[in-house]
């Protein structure tokens, strides 16, 4: 394997070098994105939100234009102008902004979404021509612009586009259900946003990308007539569907203490864990300030030596402790926190259900404490 970008001194497999790290196979990256461009006819647009899942926006945005996204999708402003400060020249999408903040996505050439004529205005009042794509609200009732205000936001912005003052480029919604195997809602969704698509026409309108699906939707639902499937949780190996995705990241740290404890001692703050039996047990210094679960307790477990070992006592904000038992283990024995799961570590599905939550939440709430390493594996 080829290390590609690193913040710091490069280092073989499963040797860390820090206290802990999140090893990301961009690899894995062009891999996803290669399934959904063999699955879906539509073009794929790349979701890097969030520094990309705590993958690390650029590196992984990059990977995903090399395998064939065609467009770039964020949440905020400050995110699309760090794509285009690392030099990324493909089309982006931002949906929440300030007025402040429009000029320099102007400037940028970065798509903003509009959901409200107020909204539009506002877009319109700032000195750059924009490019916009108008959201429809067709059942996840969050932003986007409600049915009964669609021919009106529709008719205002075909009438600021023959004068010139913006450039409505794509028509848009959000599936609610789009995890769901049974695709009657989404179905639903996509006729409504067919007729939201057709009253635009009927204003003047001539979007050149409609969008609907993510991930789990660009699988479960025929969008035909759309041009985009927006790949979020997807791109980084979230497999809600059991398409053959590949997980790109895992989280390695190593053990910094070794020590035996006899039966009837307790670990970590209130003792909520007493040892049955003489045993060692071994200190791993990442915790939830790193973003490793609390709540995972008494689940959890790790990878070390080949070998499960659970999670014992209370995950304190820096450190927590694992049982290895009778386990010959050394100072600085490496320890997979999570992984794609083939060599018997725990997967970021495994902490996400033992955590009461999601994928998407542990991989989002890995810290900036714990530096992430690139690698290349089979491209």
């Amino acid at each position: 394997m080829n290390l590609v970008e690193s913040r710091h001194r490069p280092a073989p497999r499963g040797i860390v070098t820090g206290l802990a790290e999140a090893v990301v196979d961009l690899s894995a990256v062009r891999e996803n994105v290669r399934t959904f461009r063999k699955r879906v006819p539509q073009q794929v647009l790349a979701v890097v939100k969030a520094d990309a899942f705590g993958h690390g926006a650029v590196p992984v945005a990059r990977a995903a234009v090399e395998a064939g996204a065609t467009w770039l999708g964020v949440a905020r402003a400050d995110e699309a102008l760090q794509l285009r400060a690392a030099g990324l020249t493909v089309p982006i999408l931002t949906w929440l902004y300030d007025a402040a903040e429009l000029v320099l996505l102007g400037d940028l050439d970065v798509d903003v979404s509009v959901s409200t004529v107020a909204e539009l205005q506002r877009v319109v009042s700032t000195p750059n021509v924009h490019a916009v794509h108008l959201k429809l609200d067709t059942g996840l009732r969050r932003a986007g612009s409600a049915p009964n205000q669609w021919i009106e936001l529709t008719r205002t912005a075909a009438h600021y586009e023959a004068l010139g003052a913006v450039t409505v480029r794509g028509i848009w919604s959000h599936l609610s259900h789009g995890d769901s195997a049974d695709a009657v809602r989404s179905e639903r969704q996509l006729q409504l946003l067919r007729t939201g698509v057709s009253l635009a026409r009927r204003a003047g309108l001539r979007p050149s990308v409609v969008h609907l699906a993510n991930s789990a939707g660009a699988v479960t639902l025929d969008a035909a007539g759309t041009d985009l499937v927006r790949i979020g949780a997807g791109l980084y190996g979230i497999d809600e569907l059991g398409i053959g995705l590949r997980p790109a990241m895992r989280l390695i740290s190593k053990l910094t203490q070794v020590r035996r404890i006899r039966a009837g001692e307790g670990v970590s703050y209130g003792h909520d864990f007493v040892a049955d039996r003489d045993t060692t047990v071994g200190l791993v210094p990442i915790g939830y300030a790193d973003g490793v679960p609390r709540t995972a307790v008494p689940q959890a477990s790790v990878l070390c030596r080949g070998v499960r070992m659970p999670v014992i006592g209370r995950i304190a904000m820096d450190q927590f402790v694992v049982d290895a038992g009778d386990h010959a283990v050394e100072l600085g024995e490496p320890v997979t926190l999570f992984g794609d799961g083939s060599a018997g570590e725990p997967t970021v599905a495994d902490w996400a259900a033992w955590a009461g939550t999601i994928p998407h939440d542990i991989y989002c709430g890995i810290g900036s404490r714990v530096p992430r390493r690139y690698e290349e594996g089979n491209r």
